[in-house]
């Protein structure tokens, strides 16, 4: 058995860590920042930190020192836990000379806009976007592109700062609500980037590799709605399974990504917009997905990122058995993520009987409960409840998943709107 070093492990990677820890690894928690980010400050269970980790090692700026600190534990491998963690995690693989993406394209694995020159150069589908340099150059470009934009920060996750804009002025308020705030993982946004907005539908592929080789564990299609005064907001997760007709132009795509990136080892989030001329990727994350995505792909498929992400460090000969398998297909999975439509405090959800008494009903998670604050939802960070459903027929699927979105509205959430809200 060995020691697995994992940076930045929160609420939404803790699933993670438990199955190397379940392996019978040791696990040691590297932390890339000093303070905790706001985004997992409420999710923080110390306890739950003590009973999977060895040891925890705060990262204060200086690489060499806290590789140093890590090698005291003898790591097997170095795995980025969160989107923040990402930089560190290749850093250390490096100078520890462990299983590594390298340090090349580290930076354009976090950074929105240079991931997508990096696509351009090297010939693959890429969407027009630019850096922003001003209020008047974000105007003039929009002006120029026409149709809808989209501006987004430079570093983030979690739809934080997105914004869907239609005319050039309001890519300038975008653009100067976001320059300069600080972001869900309590930065300062470093600059700004405006997107054309790809027309089409919007898949995940999520993928693990080892040793260059790719294994895609789990994809599912976004249904969006516009409600609340934000346009696309994702909806829903559907599980999309391995016949599917647009499986393998994804696949194909996501994993010339993968290469253009430089990502061999470790798990992997892809967003990609299925437009009228191809896949063309919104962004990746070079960590595993989160909303416990996991979770929800073994009740689909028999499998998640997370297994994979245990063999491609722990056991590749394994992972190199089996990665080409087809992948399984158990039942077909819905995320359903509500959308509040006012504030104030919540007293309860009336109608969530009827959303258990749908067929194919898994289980419900409320982010928001009865006697907390709760604000109009505009992004997947103030969501109040996720519904999970799963059926072995894809049409019962479906009918359930249109019939929770028609439920979801204002008789869905029993509100004092008087009650102060500050979430």
């Amino acid at each position: 058995m060995s020691t697995v070093a994992i940076v930045d492990v929160y609420a939404p990677s803790v699933r993670l860590a438990r199955a190397f820890r379940e392996a019978g690894h040791t696990v040691v928690r590297v932390q890339s920042t000093v303070a905790v980010p706001r985004v997992y400050q409420p999710g923080l269970d110390e306890t739950v930190m003590r009973e999977v980790f060895t040891a925890n090692i705060i990262h204060r700026g200086d690489r060499d020192g806290t590789a140093a600190e890590l090698q005291l534990y003898a790591p097997h491998a170095v795995i980025a836990g969160g989107e923040c963690g990402v930089e560190l995690a290749d850093e250390l693989s490096d100078t520890l000379a462990l299983p590594t993406n390298g340090t090349t394209h580290s930076e354009a694995r976090r950074n929105k806009f240079n991931q997508i020159e990096l696509l351009r150069t090297a010939g693959l589908r890429a969407t027009r976007q630019i850096l922003v340099q001003s209020s008047e150059h974000v105007h003039a470009w929009h002006n120029a592109l026409g149709g809808s934009v989209v501006i987004k920060p430079l570093r983030s996750a979690g739809n934080d700062g997105v914004q869907f804009c239609r005319t050039p002025d309001d890519s300038v308020l975008a653009y100067e609500s976001i320059r300069e705030t600080e972001n869900i993982f309590s930065v300062r946004n470093e600059g700004v980037v405006a997107q054309e907005y790809l027309v089409g539908t919007e898949y995940v592929v999520n993928t693990v590799s080892c040793a260059g080789l790719h294994r895609v564990t789990d994809m599912w299609r976004y249904t969006k709605i516009s409600a609340n005064g934000v346009s696309d907001r994702v909806s829903a997760a559907v599980s999309v399974p391995a016949d599917d007709p647009r499986c393998d132009a994804l696949t194909r795509y996501a994993l010339a990504v993968l290469k253009c990136l430089g990502i061999n080892y470790g798990p992997a989030h892809l967003e990609i917009i299925d437009t009228a001329s191809g896949p063309c990727l919104v962004e990746i994350g070079a960590r595993i997905s989160g909303a416990d995505t996991a979770y929800y792909a073994t009740l689909a498929g028999g499998e998640s990122q997370i297994e994979w992400t245990v063999d491609a460090y722990t056991d590749p000969q394994r992972f190199i058995a089996r990665y080409e398998a087809p992948r399984a297909v158990r039942n077909h999975v819905a995320m359903v993520f509500l959308t509040s439509p006012k504030a104030g405090t919540l007293r309860g959800y009336p109608l969530v009987d009827q959303v258990e008494e749908l067929e194919s009903f898994h289980n419900q998670i409320q982010i928001i409960k009865p006697g907390q604050p709760i604000p109009v939802t505009i992004s997947d960070t103030t969501e109040p409840m996720m519904i999970g459903l799963a059926h072995p027929e894809q049409s019962v699927l479906e009918r359930d998943l249109l019939t929770v979105h028609y439920l979801d509205g204002h008789g869905f959430y029993d509100i004092d709107p008087h009650a102060p809200v500050t979430a």
